[in-house]
């Protein structure tokens, strides 16, 4: 189970986390989760590229070692990166030491002051002592892509229906979520450029 709109409840449960930007500009912020990998990250830049639009990319440690090349291509492009374990751990399965010390391996190949736990499934002892040093970014609007079991035209319209001014949005930069990004993406970029808004980085 999974919120496509971040509810009231988990707003006040996590009161040190970012669920969205300001609502009084009409800008979106396009994230992407667990890359770089070659399957579809190439995709995911030319799409952008083509666009002209800057996003927010929430690397896994493990697989910037496996793809320098595509994660210098992120970073090249201007697009802003984000912590997203070295592992991609789920924080409520592992001791406190244990998760803060593999986002710190993470850390010194990021070097970023965001950071994203995996799944959202993160401790609160472990989001208030990583509060101290990052930007905890969740979201507002989470496309699905992941989620086998929806068509591409669902994850699209996950995002359509839900998407506002400031809105954070997360696309997966992984194998099982090709099918579904590679057609929401251009349609998402298309529709809110259609609907007047802007797209920045976090």
């Amino acid at each position: 189970m999974y919120f496509v709109n971040a509810p009231f409840f988990l707003r006040w449960l996590y009161p040190k986390v970012t669920f969205n930007r300001t609502r009084k500009e009409k800008k979106v912020y396009l994230t992407f989760d667990d890359g770089p990998i070659p399957e579809i990250t190439p995709f995911i830049l030319d799409t952008l590229e083509k666009y002209q639009i800057k996003a927010t990319f929430f690397c896994v440690g493990e697989n910037i070692e496996k793809n320098r090349t595509i994660f210098d291509r992120i970073v090249a492009q201007g697009h802003r990166i984000g912590n997203h374990t070295y592992n991609h751990l789920r924080g409520w399965d592992h001791d406190d030491d244990v998760y803060l010390e593999n986002i710190e391996k993470c850390q010194q190949l990021t070097k970023s002051d965001l950071f994203r736990p995996p799944y959202a499934r993160a401790k609160k002892s472990q989001l208030a002592k990583l509060a101290q040093e990052y930007e905890i970014i969740y979201w507002d609007v989470l496309s699905g892509d992941f989620d086998q079991t929806i068509s591409p035209q669902k994850c699209f319209q996950n995002v359509e229906r839900h998407c506002k001014n400031g809105s954070i949005i997360v696309f997966h930069d992984n194998i099982k979520a090709i099918d579904r990004l590679s057609y929401a993406l251009p349609k998402t970029i298309t529709f809110l450029h259609e609907n007047g808004y802007t797209f920045a980085t976090l």
